[in-house]
């Protein structure tokens, strides 16, 4: 009996019911001798970036347009063994698995269609589906492999193996079919185990009911333990389903949002409030307690100057009211400890760092992207799904910042997407685009003496502990030292509200002080003006003509 590929089986092994040149050999337990599983050297997706040995494959950019094939059939029962080498969190779905009988090198890649799901599994001779996102963990070890009726299996590292789907026609040669889809990114290929289901010990195939396997939505996907299943009935089938078609569209509206290439080395700090949880490589926060008191959560490290971070809103509930809350602090989270945080964040402006606090605005979903930024002039500007919606709070970026969330009201969960650079890419506005000035929000912060909780926003939402002024730089159209042209001039020092005004702070420029003040200031450690947080270099006595 000689198989497709050339290998050689011995005739007592299997008993083959068709006609023997149709019909995928079953091999003996044991090992078979075959060629090296390989990916296909030249038929693969315009994304695709192999190594030389043909066994590990990177997608460049985007989602998708990553389809691989194997070099070689595969046979029954063959396990193809892959490794998960790289996750980017800011895509949905993941690897798309199944066989084609259609041998690659008759397939031209410029005619592959962007998506095996459902573009190949549309056409005959194709069968593919989704592999749940929460076993696309980096390191994560995939087997899958058809068996005799068409069904095909796979397994999560040790896990029980679970029937994937089924309708595979194995009456030809078929090739495995790789899709390094969404979060998926790169894959290795290990060699493949070639195991019948008669060589398996029975506890190989127990149930077993593992934490890291946990699904926390809703899933129409079918899997079933080996152990449930009755080998020897024919009748037993299971209708494949394609795979969801919303992924696909998601991914493309994210498309246009997020830069071609995110930094993926930001993380949530291991230090959290009590009330939230941390998940997926310390890149997702989910709430874990109704009355969500204490839920903030950190950065893993400082922000970067003209850093954009990108964060996705991955639960909500319109049934609940409130909004995600955010912010910059000064204080390093690995000095503290999870009962330094407060049920009330803005209790924290007891506390000697700076911190600074607002909340977004905008209407929040599930789906969308929040941008944040800080200059070099140290204002956080923030973004909604691309459109820039300008500053919100300046601080002083002299010093390392961590940014921090609080989860609450209709925001059930975020993922932190990864960061870049290109603070263009988002139309994030800068100083000196048109976006900075008329159309950013009049930013409020605290105006006391030392470098306190300032607790910011725009419209109703913003706040002063000590004093209100009329303009925040960003929203003067001419000189920060002329009176605001929709306000009255601030006579009164904005700290002992005594004497009259008469010093500008420098650079910032914000007239808002008398000089005995603005001496007492700047003599302070880390002094910042009262209105906009910006390090205090100088400041200018005036004198006004009469």
């Amino acid at each position: 009996l000689s198989d497709s590929i050339g290998g050689s089986f011995s005739t007592s092994s299997h008993r083959c019911h068709h006609k023997q040149k149709h019909c995928l050999p079953i091999p003996q337990c044991g090992t078979l001798s075959i060629s090296p599983l390989l990916f296909h050297p030249h038929t693969k997706g315009s994304q695709i970036i192999m190594d030389t040995t043909q066994k590990a494959v990177k997608r460049q950019a985007s989602f998708c347009n990553a389809i691989t094939f194997s070099n070689r059939p595969i046979v029954i029962y063959e396990q193809v063994r892959l490794k998960i080498t790289k996750k980017q969190c800011c895509w949905s779905g993941a690897l798309r698995l199944g066989f084609t009988s259609k041998d690659p090198s008759r397939i031209n890649p410029d005619t592959l269609p962007k998506y095996a799901c459902p573009d190949l599994v549309s056409q005959s001779g194709f069968w593919a589906k989704a592999l749940p996102e929460e076993f696309a963990n980096e390191g994560n070890i995939i087997a899958f492999w058809v068996d005799k009726k068409g069904r095909v299996f796979y397994r999560v590292n040790d896990s029980a193996a679970m029937l994937f789907f089924s309708g595979v026609r194995i009456a030809e040669p078929l090739w495995a079919l790789i899709d390094v889809y969404g979060l998926t990114r790169g894959v290795q290929l290990l060699d493949s185990e070639i195991i019948p289901p008669d060589c398996l010990r029975p506890r190989s195939f127990t149930a077993i009911r593992r934490p890291s396997l946990r699904r926390d939505t809703e899933d129409t996907r079918l899997s079933v333990s080996l152990c449930d299943l009755n080998l020897q009935e024919d009748a037993f089938h299971v209708t494949a389903t394609t795979c969801p078609i919303p992924q696909n569209s998601l991914n493309s509206q994210h498309s246009h949002l997020l830069p071609s290439q995110l930094e993926s080395d930001l993380r949530f700090h291991h230090l959290r409030g009590p009330h939230v949880k941390i998940l997926d490589d310390q890149t997702v926060a989910r709430l874990e307690h109704a009355r969500e008191e204490r839920t903030l959560v950190f950065t893993s490290r400082p922000l970067r100057i003209n850093e954009t971070i990108f964060v996705k809103i991955n639960k909500s509930n319109a049934v609940r009211t409130g909004t995600l809350s955010y912010g910059v602090t000064s204080c390093d989270p690995g000095t503290l400890r999870p009962s330094d945080l407060p049920y009330n964040p803005e209790s924290l402006v007891d506390r000697k760092e700076f911190w600074a606090i607002c909340r977004v605005v905008v209407p929040l979903q599930s789906g969308d992207i929040l941008g944040f930024m800080v200059n070099s002039d140290g204002e956080l500007h923030l973004s909604h799904n691309g459109a820039g919606i300008g500053m919100q709070v300046c601080a002083d970026c002299s010093q390392p910042l961590w940014m921090f969330f609080v989860l609450h009201g209709a925001i059930m969960q975020i993922r932190l997407l990864g960061s870049t650079i290109l603070a263009e890419r988002l139309g994030l506005s800068t100083p000196s685009s048109p976006t900075s000035t008329p159309n950013s929000p009049t930013v409020l912060c605290s105006g006391v003496s030392g470098p306190l909780l300032s607790t910011c926003g725009s419209g109703p939402l913003c706040s002063s502990i000590s004093g209100t002024a009329p303009n925040s730089p960003s929203s003067l159209p001419e000189s920060p030292i002329s009176p605001s042209v929709s306000g009255p001039w601030v006579d009164e020092c904005t700290i002992c509200y005594e004497n009259m005004v008469d010093t500008v702070i420098y650079s910032c420029g914000h007239m808002c002080l008398c000089y005995s003040c603005g001496l007492k200031l700047k003599k302070m450690a880390n002094a910042c003006c009262p209105i906009c947080r910006r390090a205090i270099k100088d400041i200018i006595k005036t004198y006004r003509s009469t």
